[in-house]
């Protein structure tokens, strides 16, 4: 694997005493008591019906807006399942709870449709280490390369791509790409890059980005867990740092690890992804014992802060102004637009034709088991 000269990393601010990404920036979103929950709720139900909307959101989000998208006829799922949710959907206004990127790419793949975020704000450190500019210098040094950047990217960088893809296919579409003899242009997380590198062993030029949540994970601090935790299975999601990753029983994205959950015939399960995952996991494996994977070590503020900050900007009163007052439109010019659609799309059509390649890719290609 090679590696860039002059990188593009995503920087968090400085801050004193040990890193805790619960002390990362980001707005709070107001806290409501127990009785102005219900009202909020009940509120939101009635907006719902007076917009044609439906709410789609990630695992990520609070607890209290998954459970509210599932009552509604709405969606919980990962980012490209909202998406096509909201695509196939009769719903003329989506309500994206989750971070910019994914209302993006809702809008992309329904350009007619009014889609609406509580909080335009809401960010991805991905998403924002990659800015356009800084990547067509990247790709215009690398004319040669296939372009192929993670769903956690703007839509002017999926302008940019030849391929876009997820955590749950990206291992397959590579693989075949490194078959065909094609060298990758990898952006923007370096660790999701090295492990698809590790398994495949394409030749790809990588992006120095990371998500702040999954970068956090800590080796030393989950070896000491896991002795704690013998029967435990190690889920890590590919964004982690390798010497996490190498730890693993199972490698996977969002939806990948929940199903691990549900079918595993383990009773304890050690999270190494954003803790809000565990909301739904709870709800579909009850009986199913669930460890939240340390962020941190022994002198830090917390041993597991894993949860990114602007998802959690998604509340229910932001939730229901964005849907009363019609704010936090997003609007994509269509010159961008379209572009990113193709890369999207080529996508779509990979995954359905490549059953039984990505099928393969669960098992890995090389030395590890597991799927992206």
């Amino acid at each position: 694997m090679k590696n860039l000269t002059n990188s593009y990393e995503f920087l968090l601010p400085r801050i004193d005493g040990p890193t805790c990404i619960a002390k990362a920036w980001a707005k709070t979103p107001i806290l409501l008591s127990a009785s102005e929950k219900e009202r909020s709720r009940n509120h939101i139900r009635h907006l719902l019906k007076l917009h044609n909307a439906v709410i789609v959101a990630h695992y990520y989000v609070d607890g209290d807006i998954q459970d509210l998208a599932l009552d509604t006829g709405g969606f919980v799922g990962d980012s490209l399942e909202m998406a096509r949710f909201g695509r196939d959907h009769p719903a003329q206004t989506l309500v994206v709870a989750g971070v910019r990127f994914m209302g993006e790419t809702s809008k992309i793949l329904s350009p007619q449709k009014t889609v609406l975020m509580p909080d335009l704000d809401a960010n991805c450190s991905l998403d924002l280490g990659c800015q356009i500019l800084d990547f067509n210098h990247f790709c215009d040094h690398h004319p040669n390369r296939t372009v192929v950047v993670y769903a956690n990217t703007s839509a002017a960088v999926k302008a940019q791509a030849d391929w876009m893809v997820t955590s749950s296919c990206a291992l397959a579409i590579v693989h075949q790409l490194h078959q065909k003899g094609e060298k990758i242009l990898w952006a923007p997380d370096r660790h999701l890059g090295r492990y698809i590198h590790d398994q495949t062993g394409a030749d790809m030029l990588m992006w120095n980005g990371a998500c702040i949540v999954h970068d956090e994970f800590k080796a030393l601090e989950l070896d000491q867990l896991r002795q704690k935790h013998p029967s435990a299975q190690v889920l890590v999601h590919p964004e982690s740092p390798a010497e996490v990753i190498a730890m693993a029983d199972m490698v996977g994205s969002t939806s990948a690890m929940i199903k691990a959950v549900i079918d595993g015939k383990a009773q304890e399960y050690i999270i190494a992804t954003d803790q809000g995952i565990m909301h739904r996991m709870r709800q579909l494996a009850p009986s199913k014992k669930l460890i939240e994977a340390p962020t941190a070590g022994q002198s830090a503020t917390c041993k597991s802060c894993a949860h990114c900050p602007w998802m959690a900007m998604n509340g229910l009163a932001n939730l229901s102004n964005c849907l009363e007052y019609q704010f936090g439109e997003i609007d994509i010019e269509d010159s961008i637009r379209i572009k990113a659609f193709h890369c999207i799309e080529r996508m779509l059509t990979f995954t359905q034709n490549n059953s039984a390649l990505l099928a393969h890719a669960q098992y890995g290609f090389i030395n590890h088991i597991g799927v992206a």
